[in-house]
């Protein structure tokens, strides 16, 4: 399995952990039992973990970055979506910020619609912009 598919799965476990409210060990087991992450393991442990573990302050900093927009107020797919991306941005170095970014983008293009790629790409810019001010 290559980053993109492990980071397409990921950004679906996200989206129906959100429609669940249900953010544990054993909702994710059930996830990955049907998938092979193979190479992509320490990528799927890391992004989860680092999700679940920093939600509220990934959701505050979406909340900060997404000019006005309520949390409650974004669609599921693309809170999935920017938590997935936020948490590769903020704790995942090999990464570059562009790769998050364009990934990013173009799942929402695939899940949520072509208008929702600029929205995607406006918030998580303003998140990368942030992290290198610090």
């Amino acid at each position: 399995m290559k980053r993109k598919q492990a980071r397409e799965l990921l950004m679906q476990l996200l989206f129906q952990m959100s429609i669940h409210n249900e953010y544990n060990d054993e909702l994710i087991k059930k996830f990955s039992m049907n998938y092979n992450f193979a190479e992509q393991t320490e990528y799927f442990d890391t992004v989860i973990s680092s999700c679940i573990e920093n939600m509220e302050l990934i959701d505050k900093l979406i909340e900060k970055c997404s000019d006005k927009w309520k949390i409650n107020r974004i669609s599921k797919v693309e809170l999935a979506i920017l938590r997935l991306a936020t948490a590769e941005i903020l704790y995942i170095e090999e990464i570059p910020e562009s790769v998050s970014i364009n990934e990013a983008v173009e799942l929402s293009k695939k899940f949520a619609g072509d208008d929702s790629g600029k929205f995607v790409n406006g918030v998580l810019g303003k998140i990368a912009r942030m992290q290198n001010e610090q």
